[in-house]
């Protein structure tokens, strides 16, 4: 029966990257003929099989669908506001040009956190563009620390979509993934970003594109940076407050009930998204002249990348209960505690491989967090390794960007990079994060 489980996963596995890179199907629908697939080669009955997709994409998107289209919609007040904008040059005019390719790190690290990835590079690339113009260095000198913090927050830190579908699937604390998102993501997002940045912009010397493309960003009218900065970390306050005041260390006797039912509310992810998507559509539409009924079109703008990260995560959900209702995943999780490779290397391993194989940063996060739960559940695991299985999980799925990943050439494209110079500038960095993340998390795994 074990061997029969163990080629049932295995050969699970080869079909869904046969189906994502050699049919180029959508990882979606891959996903679900993946679980039949398994269930079949179990032996599972045919009702057991539907109900196990029904249930594993049931219970994922319930948390899932929620948290991600509330990012979405308060991501799209921030772009259509011109907050990313108005926030980098504050960041910038503080830092200084001698600063700032720090500073635009901690830009991309910010915006990164309500705006998603491709949207926010394309938003704010224009300001690398003119701060190259203005100090005659290499294009690369401040486009990698701003994709460096893009990156790092893309993946390791909520409510981005990445680490919340993968926090949710493997049942990790959202609050401690926030914290440790922060304390692996900052060492990796200074290595790769500003570090690697003086590093590589002396080896690439790129020239400056076209003077249109900076007049995008000579605008005045700007939010205010400072209520965009409270605007964004608002929910993340909240989410860590409560993970820290009701958590295991925090002695809640100490504290009125009422004190304790405010704080269980309002921390939570969906309460203090929606204080912030409110918060946001007043200060940032209504205040600014939006009409309710741009709104209401821009809202479902911007629900619209929103649909396919959510489907493709209940898609991962409903893998990891056919491994669970299969005990597959028991399989798996005695295999691992039989070896003496770390769990947490396995995750990595394991989200590094789908990452190089097939491209995608989320599918490769969804498919590792649909493999690992079911180690996770059967091990005794505290809450906080368990949150970090999803930065290492996180950071196998940034490892080693290259053609097959759309953000390969995004970047290029819109830095005017070579292929060759792709490799060495954005490859490299991507690289980088996933070594620091990973080990970082596996330094602190030791310790907790």
């Amino acid at each position: 029966m074990e061997y029969r489980l163990l080629i049932a996963v295995i050969t699970g596995v080869c079909l869904l990257l046969f189906l994502i890179l050699k049919l180029r199907m959508q990882a979606f629908i891959a996903l679900l003929i993946v679980c039949i697939q398994v269930g079949i080669m179990v032996g599972l009955p045919v009702d057991e099989i539907l109900n196990s997709i029904k249930n594993g994409m049931g219970s994922t998107l319930g948390f899932v669908a929620t948290v991600v289209g509330l990012g979405a919609l308060f991501g799209g007040l921030l772009e259509h506001s011109g907050g990313a904008q108005g926030l980098a040059n504050y960041i910038l005019k503080i830092a200084g040009e001698k600063n700032a390719s720090w500073a635009l790190m901690i830009t991309g690290f910010i915006i990164a956190i309500p705006v998603f990835f491709d949207v926010a590079f394309i938003i704010l690339v224009p300001i690398v563009y003119a701060i190259a113009r203005k100090t005659k260095k290499s294009l690369l000198l401040y486009a990698i620390p701003l994709l460096a913090g893009l990156a790092i927050t893309h993946s390791f830190i909520p409510p981005t979509p990445g680490p919340v579908a993968v926090a949710d699937i493997i049942g990790a604390n959202l609050g401690w993934v926030i914290i440790l998102g922060f304390a692996c993501g900052i060492p990796a997002a200074i290595i790769s970003g500003p570090v690697f940045a003086k590093y590589i912009s002396q080896k690439i010397q790129l020239s400056l594109p076209d003077k249109n493309v900076v007049k995008a960003i000579e605008q005045d009218n700007y939010p205010n940076p400072i209520i965009i900065i409270v605007i964004i970390a608002l929910p993340i306050l909240l989410i860590v407050l409560k993970t820290v005041l009701l958590g295991d260390w925090f002695d809640q006797n100490m504290l009125p009930q009422s004190i304790i039912y405010t704080i269980s509310l309002l921390g939570h992810p969906f309460t203090a998204l929606i204080i912030a998507n409110v918060i946001a559509w007043y200060v940032l539409g209504i205040q600014r002249g939006t009409s309710k009924d741009d709104l209401l079109k821009l809202s479902m703008k911007s629900f619209q990348p929103a649909g396919a990260i959510i489907l493709l995560t209940g898609a991962g959900g409903a893998f990891k209960q056919i491994l669970v209702d299969t005990k597959a995943g028991e399989l798996l999780a005695s295999s691992i505690e039989s070896s003496n490779i770390n769990p947490l290397l396995f995750a990595f391993i394991l989200a590094a491989l789908v990452r190089v194989l097939q491209g995608s940063a989320t599918t490769a996060m969804i498919a590792a967090a649909g493999i690992t739960a079911p180690i996770i559940a059967k091990g005794d695991f505290s809450t906080i390794q368990t949150a970090l299985f999803v930065i290492s999980i996180a950071s196998g799925a940034t490892i080693l960007s290259h053609v097959n990943d759309s953000g390969f050439w995004l970047v290029g494209q819109y830095l005017g990079l070579t292929e060759k110079q792709t490799f060495r500038s954005w490859t490299v960095m991507t690289t980088l994060i996933a070594c620091t993340g990973v080990l970082v998390s596996l330094i602190l795994w030791m310790i907790f």
